[in-house]
């Protein structure tokens, strides 16, 4: 899982930048990894908090965690976020019966920030579903690893990595709204996820899927434009791209990050796909870097 790669504690880090920009368009309030074991402890009720003009996305990462959203109760397992803003009739809590939960937290303001909040609201409800290498999640744990390090100092990046986030979300929601893929294209799309890390095969896809190899080869191809394992390979040069921003990392720790066994052929496949080497692209001035692969 994405989380597993990330090396730093649970922690949340509040900013207080100067900034007209910020509250006409988003700023970042506060970010934050946490895991939560004690449910008489964690309990926010959102028309009890001091803040206001506030909007807060959530994301489960492991455990259990509930909401109340106006009477109405949801459980948040791995996979699960919600979106609610400050203040307004909501409660979210660990409950009696969950051990822990642990999740990643944005919190927003501005003008856009509540805008964008409306507009989801009312077009997808507060309760979202997302994996954990979508782009949105991707965008907290990189904001998290920027203020571990003591990196995210200035209002104008802060705001625009702000209205990046918001602007992330609306598009992987609606993308994933509107994508209406079979069970079994879902079932390998998620354990192609959660485990390309490994050394999987299609075999292994296919296993998950309890289809014949010849039928999940046809059907994740037609709606994914691209065959299983170039599906793998995909995700994997994505995550490569996430953890070259990390000049603390060698190349072949990178490559076993992301499950091939060494640097050598992770710089072939590499290669081909980015058409520099992993060296080239974490050093190079020539070009402007990216997070996400768009291929035929």
């Amino acid at each position: 899982m994405l989380h597993d790669s990330y090396d730093f504690p649970y922690q949340s880090y509040g900013f207080r930048f100067s900034g007209e920009q910020q509250q006409n368009i988003a700023g970042i309030d506060s970010v934050g990894w946490e895991k939560e074991t004690d449910s008489d402890a964690y309990n926010w009720n959102g028309m009890e908090r001091s803040e206001t003009g506030k909007v807060i996305f959530q994301f489960t990462l492991n455990g259990l965690g509930k909401i109340n959203i106006t009477g109405k109760e949801f459980s948040l397992g791995p996979g699960d976020a919600f979106l609610v803003d400050l203040p307004s009739k909501h409660r979210y809590f660990l409950p009696k019966e969950s051990k822990e939960w642990e999740f990643v937290f944005l919190t927003l303001y501005g003008e856009e920030a509540m805008r964008c909040f409306k507009m989801i609201k009312s077009k997808f409800g507060q309760i979202l579903h997302l994996d954990s290498t979508s782009p949105p999640v991707k965008r907290i744990f990189y904001l998290i690893e920027k203020a571990a390090n003591d990196d995210l100092q200035d209002a104008y990046e802060s705001s625009a990595y702000a209205y990046s986030f918001l602007m992330n979300l609306i598009s992987h929601i609606q993308h994933s709204q509107n994508k209406s893929w079979p069970n079994s294209v879902l079932k390998a799309v998620y354990f192609i996820q959660r485990h390309y890390s490994e050394p999987i095969s299609l075999d292994d896809i296919v296993n998950e899927t309890q289809i014949s190899k010849y039928h999940l080869t046809r059907i994740f191809q037609q709606y994914t434009h691209m065959a299983p394992m170039k599906f793998v390979t995909k995700v994997r040069i994505e995550q490569a791209l996430m953890l070259l921003k990390d000049n603390s990392l060698t190349i072949d720790e990178i490559a076993k990050k992301v499950g091939y066994a060494n640097g050598n052929y992770f710089n072939k496949v590499f290669r081909s796909f980015i058409g520099v080497s992993p060296g080239k692209y974490r050093n190079g001035k020539t070009f402007l870097p990216f997070d996400r692969i768009i291929t035929d």
